[in-house]
């Protein structure tokens, strides 16, 4: 297969400087204020984007360790596949989160509700669309009793260099 490579279309600016203490979900970092900084080249792909409430944003786990099979996640105290897990460290360490969209500022997104280590590079921006976005699930795994404890949880640096 050929080589993929990604480049960052801006940085993402956050209160949390380390992994250790940044929240682990958006749902955990209700309230939390950024600014995303799109690189002057990407501003036209900006335009009509005000119009959305909520953003997904996709970026890479740039402190993320080599990853592995089995971790143990912030929810557990057991091992669980990798792919049962949001851990960082990861073949492909791209994290996604969906965040509020507050205001665009000359290429400058300010966002809340943001569980992102500051200087996270961006890798892509799309508009939330409930209709599109939301699906009914049946089950949710090793999850299932763990859910709601979500938002008392911050990183606990397992996963950074």
């Amino acid at each position: 297969m050929d080589k993929i490579e990604y480049r960052p279309i801006g940085i993402i600016h956050t209160p949390f400087k380390t992994p250790d203490g940044t929240p682990i979900q958006p749902s955990g970092a209700s309230g939390v204020e950024a600014e995303i900084e799109v690189f002057p080249e990407y501003f036209e792909g900006l335009e009509d984007l005000a119009g959305f409430s909520h953003i997904i944003i996709l970026y890479h786990f740039h402190l993320a360790k080599t990853y592995k099979p089995k971790v143990k996640p912030f929810l557990h105290n057991e091992y669980h596949g990798l792919f049962a897990t949001r851990a960082p460290a990861r073949p492909n360490p791209i994290g996604l989160s969906v965040v509020r969209l507050v205001g665009i500022e000359k290429g400058n997104l300010q966002v809340r509700d943001i569980d992102v280590v500051d200087k996270t590079p961006l890798l892509d921006i799309k508009p939330y669309i409930p209709e599109f976005d939301i699906q009914k699930v049946e089950r949710i795994g090793w999850l299932e009793n763990k859910s709601k404890e979500v938002d008392k949880v911050v990183d606990d640096g397992r996963f950074a260099k």
